[in-house]
């Protein structure tokens, strides 16, 4: 029976002929993670995958991928492939794929994690978010089960070895080809690599080793933050798979608005209104400040609407210190929209005193009024 013909390399990996070290090895990566028979249980993937591997083995290699390049298949039998392929984890590629497959072998399987992180929003008033306050929150994770100390089983309990990898957490399957001996290393389905079994699972936690718990946590937030802070909350998160640490819990800040004030990062706006002969004569105002007294503000004769007073130091304190914002006082004209005859007899004097034309619907409107006062 004749053997079947071998596949180009270049065309295994789907490169050019000039493909430079970088691109080979790019491109076995991509078809390893596409194809190995820990993810991929097509029929197939296996043969797919070793056919890959030998691709890579030779075109990597400067001294096999010249004598390819000039002879082609012919031209590496003089090479040792059944040394090169006995080590495969697959292969002589064993620290690649442990990069490449992270949690897919029996030794990541065992390896302790770190939990998972955990979120909760919480509504603080504007002026706890200026000056800091503390909060009483309220969490719900997974912690370490206290009967049985994360270890799963029953306390005084024995733990048996695996049977199926004898504590290993590894099976492996030996095939025989004409590049030698290939041998396929799997995370033991029966004690998920673990290398051993709990007889007597822990009545608490059901042998998961963890339990869902609800806490109080008095939360101590800074002066200065805003509006979508967020605040971590090291180790306060589920606790960890095999013995790993607890992850973080993220705290999310949202401020409710003030009735007077806006907030601009550091600094606080607030808008004084003004009437024309406040604004035209000056005045003296009243400002309101934050957790303090109120500021009396000199209004300047002439004074124009959008002007800002700066109010220095009375704004937010700063999240990481170094004193506090400013108060800018931005001022805006009021125009009234209802006059009295009196008012609007005024005002019309007023305007025809700058020389500033009156309609003839004022000037009407001014002689009635100048009748009924007699």
């Amino acid at each position: 029976m004749a053997r079947a013909t071998k596949r180009d390399y270049y065309e295994v990996l789907g490169v050019l002929r000039n493909a430079s070290t970088e691109e080979i090895k790019k491109a076995f990566r991509r078809l390893a993670m596409r194809y190995h028979p820990d993810r991929n249980r097509e029929d197939g993937a296996e043969a797919r995958f070793k056919e890959i591997g030998e691709a890579y083995e030779v075109l990597s290699d400067s001294e096999k991928r010249a004598a390819y390049d000039r002879f082609g298949h012919a031209g590496l039998q003089g090479f040792d492939f059944g040394r090169q392929f006995e080590g495969f984890d697959f292969g002589g590629f064993g620290d690649i794929f442990d990069a490449f497959f992270g949690g897919t072998t029996a030794r990541r399987a065992r390896e302790a994690m770190r939990g998972a992180d955990r979120r909760i929003d919480i509504e603080i008033d504007f002026e706890e978010a200026a000056f800091g306050c503390e909060k009483e929150i309220e969490v719900t994770r997974n912690e370490r089960c206290s009967r049985c100390g994360g270890n799963r089983a029953e306390p005084g309990s024995q733990l048996a070895r695996c049977p199926s990898c004898g504590g290993t957490g590894q099976v492996r399957r030996v095939s025989r080809s004409f590049f030698g001996q290939f041998v396929n290393v799997a995370t033991c389905p029966q004690c998920h690599g673990e290398g051993r079994m709990i007889k007597e699972p822990c009545k608490e936690c059901n042998g998961s080793g963890r339990r869902r718990q609800t806490r109080k946590l008095l939360v101590k937030i800074p002066a200065g933050v805003d509006d979508g802070s967020q605040m971590r909350l090291s180790g306060e998160g589920d606790v960890g798979a095999n013995g790993g640490g607890p992850g973080h819990l993220y705290l999310v800040i949202a401020v409710r608005p003030h009735p007077h004030f806006q907030r601009d990062e550091d600094d606080l706006v607030y808008d004084l209104e003004l009437s024309l002969p406040q604004a035209a004569l000056g005045c003296e105002a009243e400002i309101p400040t934050l957790g303090g007294k109120p500021h009396t503000l000199k209004i300047p004769a002439g004074t124009q609407g959008g002007r800002v007073f700066v109010l220095k130091g009375k704004g937010v304190p700063r999240i990481h210190g170094g004193g506090r914002g400013d108060l800018l006082v931005r001022a805006g004209v009021v125009v009234p929209t209802k006059l009295t005859d009196e008012q609007r007899e005024l005002l019309v004097k007023l305007a025809e005193s700058f020389g500033t034309p009156v309609s003839d619907e004022e000037k009407g409107i001014l002689g009635k009024i100048k009748d009924a006062l007699g």
